[in-house]
């Protein structure tokens, strides 16, 4: 049970997967592992004897140990597998949710938010949460959720996401829209509340994740956070393994309040939440000083 009353079983029901293949692959392989160390179990003797016979160089014990070695690795990596099965399933279920909410308890007061941004909302988990909050708090407020352009080929279609709103009864505060996460189709200054939930890292990674090319492309997305959010407005980013980068780059653009919770692990690596403040003004002495977001001076 989640820390919002929901099990695992409710919340897959309304959103299903983003990505199944992944755990499925892992299962597949875990049961064909599973299925091996078990022959090596039931036919262990059968198993030394051809040993030997085919490696007549090797001695019985030898062949013995042989045999054991391959037959533990087989489990060994059955149940690893298995956990990493499951914990794909739970991060992208039951984990999702859980850090959707503490993503929403972030924002302080959602009752003067008008406009919010969910960038990369896939089946609408974050999406709806959000929207939920919003009606929760009373306020007239509306969230985007902005499905990336070729991002997904096999992801959830704009119409999926928001029958989850309808699902969740929260339609009337969702809108939906294809964009380019790298150039935002909204104008300077234009939401109160940016989020975005393990998308930000999959950004580049036509170029290799380690690339430069790579992570030039996730500070341009970054950037274009920054950009869209009115001064004052809050960002909060659910992200896997770049939130170092991330950090940095929000000091370089001289983000307020920045806040990195602690680690939790998220489909088999670290992830944090990331939470940040747009600062009312920017002063260079006496004079203020507009930054420039877009971050378009990399290669």
């Amino acid at each position: 049970m989640g820390k919002s009353g929901r099990d695992w079983t409710q919340i897959y029901a309304i959103y299903g997967m983003d990505d199944w293949h992944t755990p499925f692959f892992l299962l597949i392989h875990a049961v064909f592992f599973s299925a091996l160390s078990v022959f090596f179990l039931l036919y262990f003797e059968p198993i030394c004897f051809l040993t030997q016979h085919f490696l007549p160089i090797i001695g019985p014990g030898l062949a013995r140990f042989i045999a054991g070695f391959t037959g533990s690795v087989t489990a060994l990596s059955a149940v690893c597998l298995f956990f990493a099965a499951a914990n794909f399933l739970y991060s992208s279920v039951s984990l999702h949710w859980d850090m959707a909410q503490r993503m929403v308890n972030s924002v302080s007061d959602w009752s003067s938010v008008k406009q919010a941004l969910d960038l990369g909302c896939g089946r609408g988990i974050l999406l709806n949460a959000v929207a939920m909050q919003l009606k929760k708090s009373g306020s007239s407020g509306r969230v985007v959720g902005l499905d990336p352009t070729g991002a997904r080929r096999n992801g959830p279609s704009t119409l999926s996401t928001l029958r989850t709103a309808g699902l969740e009864g929260v339609q009337e505060y969702v809108t939906c829209r294809a964009g380019d996460p790298g150039t935002l189709p909204f104008s300077d200054n234009y939401f109160d509340v940016v989020v975005s939930s393990v998308f930000v890292h999959t950004v580049g990674k036509e170029f290799g994740a380690k690339s430069a090319a790579a992570g030039a492309e996730r500070m341009r997305v970054l950037g274009e956070v920054v950009r869209v959010l009115k001064p004052g407005g809050v960002g909060v980013v659910w992200d896997l393994v770049h939130v170092p980068e991330f950090v940095q780059r929000l000091h370089e653009l001289r983000m307020e309040d920045i806040r990195v919770s602690e680690r939790v692990t998220a489909f088999m690596v670290s992830s944090h939440i990331v939470s940040f403040k747009k600062p009312n003004h920017h002063f260079a002495g006496s004079n203020e000083v507009r930054l420039d977001w877009r971050f378009n001076n990399l290669c």
